[in-house]
């Protein structure tokens, strides 16, 4: 076990975001989170890292947990000159083989010497997952990292973060707005709207009553295809909300 969750409430000030939240996370395993605006979900991947503390319940990390991020937002000062080699040492520097490593398992070995400022999006993204890459983690979180990108650009950065995981065995949450490619992607969903309101494999998750209630889909027709992943063989099954 590498993560887990017992019971576990979130307020921010006096507003409940989170309440009774149960997970637990593998090392190989990928968690998708699903959810709507206001859902709780990066509220959720925050108190993973111990961002912000549980008004109730627990955390509890594999001892020794390395952790990896990348956030949904990252705010860089344009006047701020920086390459990308320089940015990966920030704050401590790392040795020049560890950044060339963590560069290439996020797919953009070339770009050390440019300007943090001069990448596209996708190019970003890439660098963001090579820093969050760079201290082997063993649970890596990623919030919406796709966000911005196009399919084809949002297949291949998801084909590089299944590569990571494969290469340091680490597990995987991320938080994802793209239904089609979560449901292609991802051994395990959970649907989260406050509290896990279903959770699973994909085509369990995509056919209760739960997620079609929250993203809108009435017929069968209306379902996304579905890819099965071949994967760990996970239990599944809907959780309805108590009460």
């Amino acid at each position: 076990m590498v993560i887990q969750t017992r019971n576990l409430s979130v307020r921010i000030g006096k507003v409940p975001i989170l309440s009774g939240i149960d997970l637990h996370v593998e090392r190989g395993d990928i968690v998708t989170v699903i959810g709507p605006n206001g859902s709780g979900k990066s509220t959720l991947l925050r108190t993973l890292i111990g961002a912000l503390k549980p008004s109730g319940g627990q955390v509890i990390r594999e001892p020794g947990l390395s952790i990896g991020y990348l956030p949904q937002r990252l705010h860089i000062d344009e006047t701020l000159p920086m390459t990308v080699k320089r940015f990966l040492q920030l704050p401590h520097r790392v040795p020049y083989a560890e950044i060339q490593a963590a560069m290439a398992n996020a797919g953009v070995p070339g770009l050390l010497d440019q300007q943090l400022m001069s990448l596209s999006g996708g190019q970003l993204q890439r660098v963001l997952l090579a820093r969050a890459l760079l201290d082997k983690p063993g649970l890596l979180l990623l919030d919406e990292p796709t966000q911005g990108l196009d399919r084809r650009g949002a297949s291949d950065f998801y084909r590089h973060i299944d590569s990571a995981r494969k290469t340091l065995n680490c597990a995987v949450i991320m938080v994802s707005h793209d239904l089609q490619v979560v449901m292609r992607q991802s051994e395990r969903v959970i649907c989260l709207n406050g509290h896990i309101c279903c959770e699973g494999k994909p085509e369990v998750v995509s056919n209760s009553a739960e997620y079609r209630e929250l993203f809108g889909f009435e017929d069968e027709e209306d379902t996304l295809a579905l890819y099965k992943h071949r994967g760990h063989d996970h239990s599944a099954g809907c959780i309805r909300e108590a009460g």
